[in-house]
């Protein structure tokens, strides 16, 4: 009996220490598996666009976007030339062809406005007593701006847009280019009329003005097309 009891508890010890025995292994196989599974931090980081110092994510290659250049500065992918239109406009027919060609060129708009403005009596070409019939027939008339200054710093070309009066320039047009200093300016005169040309309107001014590197002007109708516009924009360069 005593020995069936000894036989029986020293099986008992002996099952303990096998199943003790057996467990490290199994710890030891998942703690493998474990160490593989998940990614690495830079891993799951590595398509994640950076942020440059003004915490905006950078991206290389968005159309339109700024990129640095090398030395700091910004490139848009165009020239960094300043242009301005410059237009007289009675009834509006030449501001909508100077608005097109702004448009165009990204450029700044600067309306010439009469001190006085013009009335459709004022207008009257039939009239020989109407004002802008007196003021054609006088090549010493200064019409007064009623515009405020503008500052020409940084322009480089300047187009300058009005209706022909009487086969010339509207005297007004001879105040502005008497006004202003056009030195360094490259200027691009351009009118509207029904029929008329150019005519030597451009000239004038030029003499007028003394100043500035005056180009051959040209005349448009009011309803003059965009591609047109930028068909004679592209050949002025």
């Amino acid at each position: 009996m005593k020995k069936t009891v000894i036989m029986t508890i020293a099986a008992l010890i002996l099952t303990g220490l096998t199943a003790c025995g057996g467990g490290a292994p199994s710890n030891t196989a998942q703690s493998g598996r474990d160490a593989s599974a998940p990614e690495s931090t830079a891993a799951k980081t590595a398509d994640i666009p950076t942020e440059s110092a003004g915490g905006a994510a950078e991206s290389s290659n968005v159309p339109g976007s700024l990129s640095p250049d090398t030395d700091g500065s910004q490139d848009t992918g165009r020239e960094h030339k300043k242009v301005l239109v410059v237009v007289f406009s009675a009834t509006g027919t030449t501001k909508g062809v100077a608005e097109k060609i702004a448009e165009i060129e990204g450029a700044d708009l600067y309306e010439i406005k009469a001190a006085k403005e013009y009335t459709a009596a004022d207008l009257n070409w039939n009239d020989r007593n109407s004002r802008s019939t007196k003021e054609q027939n006088d090549s010493s008339a200064r019409p007064e701006i009623g515009s405020d200054r503008i500052s020409l710093e940084g322009y480089e070309k300047i187009y300058i847009g009005y209706p022909i009066w009487w086969g010339e320039e509207p005297r007004i047009m001879d105040t502005f280019a008497e006004s202003y200093n056009f030195d360094g300016i490259t200027m691009v005169p351009f009118c509207t009329s029904s029929s008329s040309g150019i005519g030597r309107s451009g000239k004038n001014l030029a003499d007028n003005a003394k100043s500035g590197r005056w180009l051959d002007g040209k005349r448009f109708s009011g309803g003059v097309s965009e591609s047109e516009l930028r068909n004679w924009i592209d050949s002025l360069k």
